[in-house]
């Protein structure tokens, strides 16, 4: 593997050329594995399509199973049949991925392009972003979403405390099926400092107090699996508040005209990236369309189709309209100004180390 992989990035820049013209003739199918909805749709737009057509012999077919790309790719391996060649995934399931030997390390200034100005990816990309085993494409976040609506003109909501104040604020609320951005909102609301909610959460005295946090508002949450079932919940008034990642909830205000506001207080902060699955079948091909879709051109045209920041600096300032709206983009995108005034920025290492725990205690408090 590791001959194979100094060979991969020392031929990477002259393959993305080279590529099309030596194998014309021979057909190869991609199998990318991402989320779905607006953004895989943001992906084929600034990605796929053009790469395709850079190289007429390839066919990238999409897989919408990131939500479980974790326990698909150790059962792939375990088989010995390793059938996904690039895998979109969060970043502390990419640590995981790579401690277990099942995706490829990847040497970011061997196989990936510079900026224009000649600045190694590894200076590059945001500080904190690259993985032994990851390549980030975006910066997003996961927000609190309202009707509104819901509340009276006077008394709309404005922060993650509101969506604990069943008083002032009834109403159903949708939250996602996991531990991961409710423990944090609710310490958050409960008055821990957004920069002390992880040191607050590794103690077992913190983690008793999130879930009582929660306890106040159980009896009218609404558990939500997918991205795109929060804006639906929202859009058929099921629900007051819906928690949902802020490209998908861009797409549904501004695309599809949903009456919806974001609250981007206590925004939960988080990368998205790609990984390599070890083994995978056009090892390749899928290194050629790593080198381009991850380039300063690329991720910046991402942009124009969803509301995801890119991870790379030389991306930012390239940053315009959206494709099909014509709005400026950049007032949309959680790394704004105006919108990062509270993050949480997600530990990783944290769920790395608590993430099993959690996971099984949250499931167990959704039941009772």
């Amino acid at each position: 593997m590791k001959s194979t992989l100094k060979m991969i990035g020392a031929g990477t820049a002259a393959s993305v050329l080279a590529l099309s013209a030596a194998h014309a003739d021979d057909p190869v199918s991609l199998t990318i594995v991402s989320w779905g909805g607006a953004y895989t749709a943001s992906q084929v737009r600034a990605y796929h399509e053009p790469w395709m057509e850079m190289n007429p012999h390839v066919t990238i077919i999409n897989d919408d199973g990131s939500a479980n790309a974790l326990a698909s790719l150790r059962a792939q391996a375990q088989a010995g049949n390793v059938t996904w060649d690039l895998v979109d995934m969060l970043p502390s399931d990419a640590q995981l991925a790579c401690e277990e030997g099942i995706i490829m390390p990847i040497d970011h200034d061997e196989m990936l392009a510079a900026a224009p100005d000649g600045t190694p990816p590894s200076e590059d990309f945001l500080p904190g972003s690259l993985g032994e085993c990851f390549i980030p494409q975006i910066l997003y976040s996961t927000v609190l979403t309202y009707r509104p609506g819901a509340f009276p003109d006077d008394a709309q909501p404005s922060s993650i405390a509101d969506l604990f104040d069943v008083e002032n604020f009834p109403g159903r609320r949708a939250l996602q099926d996991r531990p991961g951005t409710n423990l944090e909102w609710a310490l958050y609301a409960d008055g821990v400092d957004p920069d002390d909610i992880y040191d607050v959460l590794s103690t077992p005295e913190g983690v008793d107090r999130a879930f009582a946090k929660l306890d106040t508002i159980k009896d009218h949450i609404i558990f939500w699996t997918e991205g795109a079932q929060a804006p639906q919940l929202l859009a058929d008034g099921e629900v007051a508040f819906a928690t949902g990642y802020n490209g998908r909830m861009f797409d549904a205000i501004e695309v599809e005209g949903m009456e919806a506001e974001i609250i981007w207080d206590g925004q939960v902060v988080e990368w998205d990236g790609w990984v390599v699955p070890a083994d995978g079948p056009n090892l390749e091909a899928v290194m050629d369309y790593l080198y381009f879709a991850t380039d300063t051109q690329r991720l910046a045209d991402q942009a124009q189709f969803i509301s995801y920041g890119p991870a790379r600096a030389s991306s930012s300032e390239l940053v315009g309209q959206h494709a099909d709206l014509g709005i400026d983009m950049a007032p949309h995108m959680p790394s704004a100004p105006e919108n990062y005034f509270a993050p949480i920025v997600l530990d990783n290492d944290f769920w790395v180390d608590y993430g099993d725990e959690l996971r099984e205690r949250f499931a167990n408090w959704m039941l009772q």
